[in-house]
């Protein structure tokens, strides 16, 4: 099957990656196993695993690596011991040491493997915290926006007001200097067509031509 899946890491994922890969430190086993283990779960290729692994996820893990680390160590360890009380117990059928010394080993597993959860809680506790932190501040941001937004609101729509009264005073300048042009013309052509007239020596009114 072709891993072609390319979407952002969501902090499972992280955490996933994470686990797997200190469960293999743990049981001796090498990262690039974790890698493709953990690139079958999520569809990724191991090559993506391990840089995500390397460029964002490993520094949040020093701590449990080191703890994994000696955890690897004392499984070794306890291994070596189960090997020689094995072979002790095939020369001499009766002497306990070995086995006791097997249990003893294992029962110091325990904590370590609780304490690399702890932490793992803790980390995770803390990304949740930090994700929260954002989460108010982009809340905030927000808020603010809309705070400007809705006076650049107010701004345009009192401008828009402002437009509309100088256009309505505009168009009442404009008709009224139509009706001006026409008043005067009216008293053009009336002044034209007036006729003008004269009186005669009898008293007799007579037009006078133009």
């Amino acid at each position: 099957m072709v891993k072609v899946r390319q979407d952002a890491w969501s902090h499972e994922d992280d955490l996933l990656l994470a686990e797997t890969v200190l469960r293999h430190i743990r049981e001796g086993s090498t990262q690039l196993n974790a890698f493709e283990e953990v690139g079958d779960q999520l569809n990724r290729t191991a090559a993506a695993c391990g840089f995500r692994w390397n460029a964002e996820v490993r520094q949040n893990y020093e701590k449990a690596i080191d703890l994994a680390k000696r955890q690897r160590k004392q499984r070794k360890q306890a291994e070596k011991h189960k090997l020689k009380g094995q072979t002790g117990l095939k020369t001499v059928q009766r002497k306990p040491t070995y086995a006791s010394t097997n249990i003893t080993s294992t029962n110091e597993e325990q904590p370590t493997i609780d304490s690399i959860i702890a932490q793992l809680q803790k980390l995770k506790s803390n990304d949740l915290k930090v994700n929260s932190q954002e989460v108010e501040k982009l809340k905030e941001e927000n808020e603010r926006l809309k705070g400007e937004k809705e006076t650049l609101e107010n701004e345009l729509e009192k401008m828009h007001k402002e437009y509309q009264s100088l256009q309505e005073d505009y168009q009442t300048f404009i008709s009224i200097m139509e009706r001006a042009r026409k008043m005067v013309v009216l008293d053009d052509d009336s002044s034209l067509s007036s006729p003008t007239f004269k009186m005669e020596k009898n008293g007799n009114l007579q037009q006078i031509a133009k």
